[in-house]
């Protein structure tokens, strides 16, 4: 197993192009699941868990991994499935997500496919764990659900969405900026924390499902009259369906009347990689999920410089 992740590095070259790779696993059923390579550091088979008391029981216990000291999760169980049994036999996929370190434990690793974001569709309502998909995909005629680990996570280690009193305290709000800001995320959890954030700084969110969704509702704003005068600027996650960040980033900077338009990219994917690809699609900022500090503070950041430029 270790042998199919050695080339993860080599994969980035699909970023920027609408496309990437996911990594198929089963919970223990026929059904498979996905993640994304880039969030992928490892998969291993299961080590010896030591459990922890009071722990959630979604976390069936912490192992030594590398040095780190990291918590494993039943991702199964975190969806309402049956839990894993046998986890000795199981494999752990360790990933980083909102800049922590977490393994997931699986029943089994299939394989690295490589994908098409048009490709990757919105979940159907009708399904029973829809609140914990971001996405769904075809794979040889099989459906391949895409889990909203921000979702799980948030529900079982739980997260900050308010704004430091200090924080909003040093801010300075700029009365002449505009209120709006569209924000672009395919996960329902994400939307809302960014949503809160911009809230409590005195902005109102226009909220977007995934990136061709933006796309599409910034051209509707455009037709209408200047872009500046609607939105002050789209703050975007990366991994989407239909569309990713990046290619939104690409498409918006292609067009003339919007080229000019402020984005930031907020994602839990990080790492060095991030920031070069965001001088490369022409991006005005990369930041990580998710830390409602820091997201207010630059985007009051942005604000200034947006009307400093004006």
């Amino acid at each position: 197993m270790a042998g199919l992740l050695d080339s993860v590095d080599m994969r980035t070259q699909l970023a920027g192009h609408n496309r990437l790779e996911l990594l198929l696993f089963r919970l223990g059923g026929r059904q498979q699941f996905g993640i994304n390579v880039f969030k992928v550091q490892e998969v291993i088979q299961c080590p010896p868990l030591t459990k922890l008391p009071n722990a959630n029981p979604v976390i069936r216990g912490v192992a030594n991994m590398r040095g780190k000291t990291i918590s494993v999760m039943d991702l199964a169980q975190a969806i309402g499935m049956r839990p894993v049994e046998n986890y000795q036999d199981a494999f752990i996929v360790i990933a980083e997500y909102n800049r922590t370190t977490q393994g997931f434990l699986v029943s089994s690793v299939d394989r690295i496919i490589n994908m098409n974001w048009d490709d990757i569709m919105p979940p159907p309502k009708a399904t029973g764990r829809s609140s914990y998909l971001t996405a769904v995909t075809k794979i040889d005629d099989e459906l391949v659900e895409i889990i909203d680990v921000e979702q799980v996570m948030s529900e079982v280690t739980g997260s900050m969405v308010e704004v430091s009193d200090s924080v909003v305290g040093d801010l300075s709000s700029n009365s002449n900026s505009v209120k709006r800001i569209l924000v672009a995320d395919d996960s329902v959890v994400a939307r809302n924390q960014v949503k809160r954030t911009l809230e409590q700084i005195g902005y109102e969110a226009v909220l977007a499902k995934s990136g061709r969704d933006a796309l599409d509702q910034i051209k509707e704003m455009a037709s209408q009259g200047p872009i500046d005068e609607q939105i002050a600027l789209v703050i975007s996650d990366i991994e989407m369906p239909e569309m990713d960040g990046y290619t939104l980033t690409t498409e918006l900077r292609r067009d003339p009347e919007l080229k000019d338009l402020y984005i930031m990219l907020h994602t839990s994917l990080s790492g060095v990689f991030n920031n070069a690809m965001v001088e490369k699609v022409g991006a005005n900022r990369f930041i990580a999920k998710f830390n409602a500090d820091e997201l207010a503070t630059s985007v009051m950041e942005a604000i200034s410089d947006i009307q400093v430029k004006k």
